[in-house]
């Protein structure tokens, strides 16, 4: 468990404090605006109304007592900026920002961010890969050149095991897990047959997933 200062009740924020409750951290919300705080209020350990970029609110909140701030709010960037140099400067073990494009990200880590998260280019790349594909399920950006991709097993692998294909050799991927039922087994061997029923986690660069997969 984490104690986590959540600067920012828009609707990225919200999801953050909701997800962060499901996973048992502390977590104290603030927002300037009383009706996010108290929407949040069933979701997180306590809530506070106030000005960000305040430094006396900001030193009340005791900024050096949370393991971790996240800077989420989304509609002014001036003041995200300001808040997330503040929060360093007052003692923010890691702090981490939200940003609309890679300028605001420099600007960030420039004034204090020690991780940047990109929401909506984030979001908006998972949907574009996840729906164009019919046999995509889901996927996962490690980096920009490489991906974990969820995918159904393709036609001319069902039947076969692991090592007649030569997966890792053949195609420079590597099968993470195989996937059926909301189950997930992570015991593969060259032995392991591929069925049409299952999805398989696969691990490698995002040309070569497109080249094995026809994403």
């Amino acid at each position: 468990m984490k104690s986590i200062l959540l600067i920012g009740l828009g609707r990225f924020g919200k999801n953050i404090a909701m997800k962060l409750r499901e996973m048992n951290h502390e977590v104290m919300a603030v927002d300037r605006n009383e009706k996010r705080v108290n929407e949040i209020m069933p979701y997180v350990t306590n809530a506070r109304i106030g000005d960000s970029t305040d430094e006396e609110f900001l030193k009340s909140l005791g900024i050096r007592n949370y393991d971790l701030c996240f800077v989420a709010i989304g509609d002014c960037f001036q003041d995200s900026l300001e808040t997330t140099s503040l929060v360093k400067e007052l003692g923010g073990k890691l702090v981490v920002a939200r940003a609309a494009s890679e300028v605001q990200a420099k600007f960030l880590k420039r004034n204090g961010a020690d991780g940047v998260v990109f929401p909506e280019q984030q979001i908006a790349r998972w949907a574009a890969i996840r729906y164009s594909s019919d046999h995509v399920f889901d996927y996962f950006a490690m980096d920009d050149d490489c991906a974990i991709f969820e995918v159904s097993v393709p036609d001319n692998w069902v039947g076969k095991s692991v090592g007649e294909l030569n997966i890792r050799k053949r195609y420079r991927i590597n099968i993470l897990a195989i996937k059926a039922d909301e189950r997930i087994d992570m015991n593969i061997t060259s032995e392991t047959v591929l069925t049409a029923e299952e999805n398989l986690l696969v691990l490698g660069k995002n040309k070569d997933m497109q080249k094995c997969f026809r994403i």
